[in-house]
């Protein structure tokens, strides 16, 4: 069982920067597709990006491409999610996820952080 805890949260104007971090709470972590999805208000959950295992592969959705970095350092069983750039419609609260695959929905994940509110100010 994986456990997950996002941090860096925050409120932000627009243009400004965030950095996200998910600690995960095994070494198994390493053998994990890692994902960033999001979830405003009276929506549903959206795929941000992932970054595969080995670090070899990286997608984003194509609001944020461009903007947004997803890295991981698998000695410190942590992946981020940079932010640049940062606008009033990514106001969101953003939960990291692990699975075994390299896919942007949400069943591919087996293991979710309880999310951390991001605010963008206009």
């Amino acid at each position: 069982q994986v456990q997950l805890v996002e941090s860096g949260g925050g409120l932000v104007q627009a243009g400004g920067s965030l950095r996200l971090s998910c600690a995960a709470s095994e070494r198994t972590f390493s053998l994990y597709t890692m994902a960033w999805f999001r979830q405003a208000p009276g929506k549903e959950r959206e795929f941000v990006g992932f970054i595969t295992w080995n670090d070899r592969a990286t997608s984003y959705a194509d609001s944020v491409k461009g903007r947004f970095s997803i890295s991981r350092d698998n000695a410190k069983n942590t992946m981020y999610l940079q932010m640049n750039s940062l606008k009033p419609e990514d106001t969101a609260v953003y939960y990291c996820a692990a699975g075994s695959g390299a896919e942007r929905v949400t069943g591919s994940y087996s293991y979710w952080g309880q999310g951390t509110q991001v605010t963008i100010s206009s």
